[in-house]
């Protein structure tokens, strides 16, 4: 079974290296144009979409991203489901500050994210390890029954490498994720790749 998989485009807070996690940070001018640019890609890969489910995040940026890219592909750009296993993994309280401003009020906790990246779970309600978001993954993943575009996040996507491709958690926790590339997923071999 195939998915294509797309990160959202670019936001002001992913441009100025903030932790975005789950706050609702908008797609800013460049994003848009990566949106729309993996779109047209989408139109040559799929066409217009038959046979495929369309599946994003509910926050704004993904569900922008998803209707940049429907309008490009030529479908009508609201005509698509929400998943909220989709969601970018919490930062707790870490969510709008860079990693050089955690360095300077918490730099114990940033050292014990630096050894374990994937299992660390930032200080603050409802914060994540990138563990606890495979788990959300995962399930969503597993509840696939049949192909599938979806729009999501860089943590999202870092679980598909993990759970999918059996990539080294430490890996997988620190890989850069685009967002002006594809992923696509073959879920019977089990392969797994940018375009």
């Amino acid at each position: 079974m195939l998915h294509y998989v797309i990160r959202h485009g670019q936001t002001d807070w992913n441009a100025e290296g903030r932790l975005q996690g789950q706050k609702d940070i908008p797609l800013n001018d460049f994003g848009r144009q990566q949106a729309t640019g993996n779109g047209l890609k989408l139109r040559e890969l799929a066409g217009d979409g038959t046979g495929f489910s369309f599946i994003a995040s509910p926050l704004s940026r993904t569900r922008e991203t998803m209707e940049r890219i429907r309008t490009a592909m030529g479908l009508d750009p609201k005509d698509y489901l929400t998943d909220d296993r989709l969601r970018e993994l919490s930062f707790g309280d870490w969510e709008g500050h860079t990693t050089k401003e955690v360095k300077q009020f918490a730099p114990e906790k940033l050292r014990e994210r630096n050894l374990g990246k994937w299992g660390f779970i930032p200080p603050g309600p409802a914060a994540e390890s990138y563990e606890i978001l495979s788990w959300r993954v995962g399930a969503w993943f597993n509840s696939l029954s049949g192909p599938t575009i979806s729009v999501s996040h860089g943590g999202v996507i870092r679980s598909l490498f993990r759970l999918i491709g059996n990539m080294p958690e430490d890996e997988a926790a620190s890989i850069s994720i685009p967002q002006d590339h594809i992923l696509r997923i073959d879920s019977e071999t089990r392969e797994i790749g940018w375009l």
